[in-house]
Formats: C-alpha cells, sequence, structure tokens
C-alpha cells in the first residue's frame, strides 16, 4: 500500500508545533514513539529515554506555562543544553510559548577551553534576555562570575543574562493537557521569528539567520513530500540539533508524524559503527549524513566487529548533505555495504542552506532505481526538470545566474545558485545592507519580481532532466595565472588521493597565498611517522599528481599535525580560516615545500646524495604501496 505522506485527518498546519498537538490527541499516536534517544556504552546499544507524541506535547505544555511566569511572549532566550530529548522538548516549548529561540552547543562554563568565542558572538548579536540550562551548568557560569574581575567582560556580559533551570521547568509528562484543535493558537505565528541560527562558518565568520515559523513550516513540509516521508517512516540522526540539518530533522519527524531515534553527534565519532547499529536496531528509513560520513565509516565502521549485526535493508533514504558530493565516494560505499542490505536506490544526495531553513533540493526520486549522472566526478543535488507543481504548496525555485551581471545562465553554463521559495528566512539580524544584497536580490534579464536569495554556491544545470550539481563555494574559487579557474575542493581531492594511506580524508585545504601561488595544507594521520625524507616525498607526490590531472602548479605544500585545519560542525573546511592560521605561524607543521621548477630538481639531487640507497629503497617501496 502506498502512504500517502501528509496527515490524512487534518490539513497542513501553518506552525509545526500544531502538527504536535493534532498527532497527540489521535489515539493511534498518542503512545506511538516520537522521539529516542540512544546512548553508546560498552555493552553496546542503550535506549537513554523516550517520548510518546502524547508526552511530548505535555512536556511542551509544562514548559511553555513556566517559561511564561518570568518570559513575556516575544523575548529572545538563549538555550545552552547539550544534545537530548531536553533539548527538544525546550525547543518545542519555546516556540508554543512565542519566543526567539537562540540554540548553541554550551561552552565550558570556566570558559577555559577557548571554546566560547561563538557564544561571545551570540550574546553580543542577539542580545538574549534569557538563558536556559541545567542547574549545574547555571551554578559554574556564577562561580566564575563571582570569581572574576570587575573588568573581565565575559563576566559582564554574563552578569545581564537572566538565567532558567532546566530543573524548574518541571518536564511533566504525564499531566492531562486536552486542548480544543480548533481554538486560537497563541505560541510563535506563521510571520514571526521563531529562531536565530546561525550559518555554518565555512566561508567567513557565522550570520546570524531569523527563520519565522512559516518558512520552517514550509520547509519542512515541501521536505516530506520530497523524501516521502510519512507516520511509518524512521528517521536516525546524529547531526547537531542546534541548527541547519539536525534542527530540521527534528521539525521534519514531527510533520511526517514519524518516530526518530538520535544520539550524540560525540558518539558517532569516537565510534562511526553506531550508526550503522542504529540503522539496523530501529530499523531506520532514513538518515542524514554529511557526505564525510561515507569514507570515515568505511575506514573505522569496524563492521565484522561488534554483536550487533549490520542491516541496512529497510533504507529507503541515504540523505547526502554537504556539497559537492564525489560519486567515486558513493560508489565505493554502496560496493561495500551492499553485503549488508542497502539498495543503492536509496541514496539521496541533496542541498540546503541555512537562508533556506536548510531544505533546498534533492535528487532522489521514488521509484527511481537508476544511477545519477555524473558532472566532474560530482553527483546532482536537484532535478530541475522534475520538479512536480503542487496546488497546495508553493514549490522551490531555483535559477543558475552569472554571478556579476545577474543575468540567467544557460543550462551547461556554471553560475551562481539563487532560490526563491516561501522557506526564504527574513534575513540576517543586524546586517540590513547585507540582507538587502543577500535576500532581496531579482534576475536582470529576463526580468523577474520575484525576489532570490543568493547563495553563495557555485552550480550548472545539465541534461534534459535538469539535473543541478553543485560544483562549490564562490568565494573559494582559485583563479590561476592563465585565467582558469578552478575549485579547491579537486585540488584537496586529488591531494589525498597521491597519499591515502598518511593522509587524512577531509582534513585537507586548499587556497591562494600570493598572486600566483597555491597552498595545500594537509593533515597527517597521527604523529608517529616523522621521516622527512617521507614527508619530503609525501609533499611532492601531491604537487605532482595535481600538475598531472589538473594542470596546476601547487607553489607550496604543508603537512600538518591532526586537528589543524579547522573545520565546521558539519564537516566543511574553513578555507579562509585556514589560510589566516598557516599564514600567522598557528599551525602545527610537520614539514613545508615550497615548489619551483628548479627548487624540485634540486630537492630531488639532494635526496640522492644525502640518503643511502638502501633507505631509498625503503622508503620508495612504502610510497608505492600509498
Amino acid at each position: 500500500m502506498s502512504l500517502k505522506n501528509y496527515d490524512p485527518y487534518f490539513p497542513d498546519q501553518p506552525v509545526v508545533d500544531q502538527y504536535l498537538q493534532v498527532w497527540a490527541n489521535l489515539p493511534s499516536f498518542r503512545s506511538k514513539p516520537a522521539f529516542v534517544w540512544v546512548d553508546d556504552c560498552s555493552r553496546g546499544l542503550s535506549e537513554g529515554s523516550r517520548l510518546t507524541y502524547e508526552e511530548l506535547n505535555h512536556s511542551v505544555q509544562s514548559i511553555f506555562s513556566q517559561l511564561l511566569i518570568s518570559l513575556q511572549r516575544r523575548d529572545t532566550v538563549v538555550i545552552l543544553c547539550s544534545p537530548g530529548l531536553q533539548l527538544v522538548e525546550i525547543m518545542f516549548g519555546c516556540q508554543r510559548a512565542g519566543l526567539v529561540a537562540v540554540p548553541i552547543v554550551p561552552p565550558n562554563p570556566t570558559f577555559s577551553n577557548n571554546d566560547h568565542h561563538h557564544f561571545i558572538r551570540v550574546l553580543s548579536q542577539t542580545r538574549p534576555n534569557f538563558a536556559i540550562a541545567n542547574g549545574s551548568y547555571i551554578k559554574s557560569v556564577r562561580e566564575y562570575i563571582k570569581s572574576s574581575q570587575p573588568e573581565n567582560p565575559i563576566a559582564h556580559m554574563l552578569k545581564n543574562l537572566k538565567w532558567i533551570s532546566t530543573d524548574n521547568l518541571r518536564l511533566e509528562k504525564n499531566v492531562s493537557s486536552k486542548r480544543n484543535l480548533h481554538s486560537s493558537y497563541n505560541g510563535c505565528k506563521a510571520d514571526e521569528v521563531y529562531l536565530i541560527q546561525y550559518t555554518s562558518g565555512a566561508t567567513g565568520i557565522p550570520k546570524p539567520v531569523l527563520v519565522t515559523t512559516g518558512s520552517a513550516a514550509h520547509n519542512v513540509r515541501v521536505a516530506r513530500k520530497s523524501y516521502d516521508l510519512h507516520p511509518n517512516s524512521v528517521i536516525t540522526s546524529w547531526l547537531p540539533q542546534y541548527h541547519d540539518c539536525g534542527l530540521m530533522f527534528l521539525l521534519l519527524t514531527i510533520v511526517s508524524g514519524a518516530t526518530c531515534v538520535l544520539t550524540s553527534p560525540f558518539a558517532f565519532i569516537k565510534r562511526p559503527r553506531l550508526w550503522l547499529e542504529l540503522i539496523s536496531e530501529y530499523k531506520a528509513t532514513c538518515t542524514p549524513v554529511p557526505s564525510f560520513t561515507l569514507p570515515l565509516v568505511l575506514k573505522r565502521g569496524n563492521v565484522n566487529e561488534g554483536t550487533l549485526p549490520i542491516n541496512l535493508s529497510t533504507l529507503k533514504n541515504l540523505i547526502i548533505i554537504n556539497e559537492p558530493i564525489y560519486g567515486e565516494a558513493i560508489e565505493e560505499f554502496v560496493e561495500g555495504f551492499k553485503q549488508f542490505g542497502l539498495n543503492p536506490s536509496a541514496i539521496s544526495p541533496s542541498y540546503g542552506l541555512a537562508e533556506n531553513c536548510t531544505f533546498v533540493s534533492t535528487s532522489w526520486k521514488q521509484g527511481c532505481t537508476h544511477t545519477f549522472p555524473t558532472y566532474k566526478k560530482l553527483l546532482p543535488s536537484a532535478r530541475l526538470g522534475t520538479i512536480e507543481t503542487n496546488i497546495d504548496e508553493e514549490p522551490i525555485e531555483i535559477l543558475i545566474v552569472h554571478e556579476d551581471s545577474h543575468e540567467l545562465a544557460e543550462d551547461g553554463t556554471e553560475g551562481e545558485i539563487w532560490v526563491s521559495s516561501p522557506s526564504n528566512a527574513s534575513g540576517y539580524l543586524g546586517h540590513p545592507s547585507l540582507t538587502q544584497e543577500v535576500f532581496k536580490s531579482r534576475v536582470k534579464r529576463p526580468f523577474s519580481h520575484k525576489f532570490f536569495v543568493r547563495t553563495g554556491d557555485r552550480g550548472v544545470v545539465i541534461g534534459t532532466e535538469r539535473f543541478l550539481f553543485v560544483t562549490g563555494r564562490c568565494s573559494d574559487i582559485i583563479r590561476v595565472g592563465n585565467g582558469e579557474e578552478i575549485l579547491p575542493h579537486y585540488l584537496e581531492t586529488l591531494a589525498y588521493d597521491s597519499c591515502r594511506r598518511f593522509l587524512r580524508g577531509g582534513c585537507i585545504a586548499a587556497f591562494k597565498v600570493s598572486r600566483n601561488t597555491v597552498a595545500i595544507v594537509a593533515e597527517m594521520q597521527g604523529s608517529d611517522r616523522k621521516d622527512d625524507v617521507v614527508l619530503k616525498r609525501i609533499c611532492v607526490g601531491i604537487r605532482g599528481l595535481v600538475k598531472k590531472d589538473e594542470g596546476i602548479d601547487v607553489g607550496l605544500v604543508a603537512l600538518v599535525k591532526s586537528g589543524e585545519v579547522p573545520k565546521t560542525t558539519s564537516g566543511k573546511i574553513q578555507r579562509s580560516v585556514a589560510k589566516d592560521r598557516f599564514l600567522s605561524g598557528k599551525m602545527n607543521v610537520l614539514m613545508e615545500m615550497r615548489f619551483s621548477d628548479e627548487q624540485e630538481l634540486g630537492y630531488e639531487k639532494s635526496v640522492g646524495e644525502n640518503e643511502s640507497k638502501e633507505k631509498i629503497k625503503v622508503l620508495e617501496s612504502i610510497l608505492s604501496s600509498l
């Protein structure tokens, strides 16, 4: 039986929280799990807690009532809770109370780990009236304030916050809260901002994006229909719950009437097999992951270890986010996990950004089993020729536009991706001119009155089905001396391919350090190999493969210790930050080589003069196996 992916009894709701009330009052959904939290322990998976739709609705109602004792509607509140179901409850409680929520990863309350810079940015820009955290966290913060000097700027900002302990919110899950579904809703209205979510910071300082409840509801409704999600769907996610895709799937679960199994991103990074076990144990049908997940799990998934057998046969949507998406990495993963029941038709390459709430498109299509086409080794993230219009839902429109002229680009020509839809956010908080530039753009030829969001992403549309390929970030483009342009991820991928045994995949940054010098900074696996000859040959190998495959002369290669190349919470390389850190000497460099034709020849000669033939043979044997 083909299930419709919308509520059969009630029309679409203007606010996601109202879906929760609908499901919680349906007899068949009251005891259905909405969210399940799973911990990783020495014995394997351990279910920490779960919330049925009825329990979640009751706790949200309780939080809503408690919050409005101290706060007023439209107050801004920063949420400093660790990943878990309590964070889910508080997010929905704030929406029902009509508050503006700013959820972020809580920094160390002693502010000694150098992880508080984003927190200070949030306090400065959003000017919250209140902060929500657990009691022990608040106690530590107050001790920090008490022990700080009067001129301490962090302590001064913290003093101005009114703290609300989660211990005092009394998350009542078993109290009756019968409500008339047809009564007026007093939470966030569709045109009101309910969330300030920050951009990833991949190409610059993270910016605060204003998201209304109406745009969020539209976004997850479109995503629900695009992925064919419904009450029988089971979602698993380890993504951070504070913004973008991790947050969207909380809303998407409620809109779909589905069940979502959650775990900590830290637990996944520590033991990648955990993700496979969650899919297997809970018979997941849908799971969103950043593109770096697949090679990581292939390498460190330890599929033949552990007591829980792996079974991926239930997956209908393996949603791949974080563009660009390389076809080879997907093929390797599918080939490696076909034996565990993975269906290649489950692969769902997708595209999204904070400025459009999150979801923009996917190239996955229900019932379609043929393989995706590729463009410069990349997979598509949309099928613009097959977007189905729906009389109940205004579609998301995607265009490729020339960056300078703002004229529509022809299919086959790369340009900037522009997006227009009711999912578009309202703008950036405190940045009116940038909001006008990014959120209020119009196509000049052919002229359109419609406003588009300039994504800053580069893309191209190919073929009769008009597949959209996201090729990289416009600001990351490297322009070489002969006038050619190349996106850095191509160079980074080649660098990794030159020496997979010693380099860390997804931890390599390419950028220009001068007018004519292209640099590549690559992390080494571990720090046990310190032989300069091996390191130099790795540098030469990186330069050689980039020259061979792309014709680009790399002028500088640096090998650094693990963890030195900065990335966002979703795994995107922060190339501008990497460049600044490298040039300012703030990276732990194991080897740095600057190249010209003469220098490279000189290096090869000096190795032959200074190293024994026996050692050279050993090193060449090692490198030939990379």
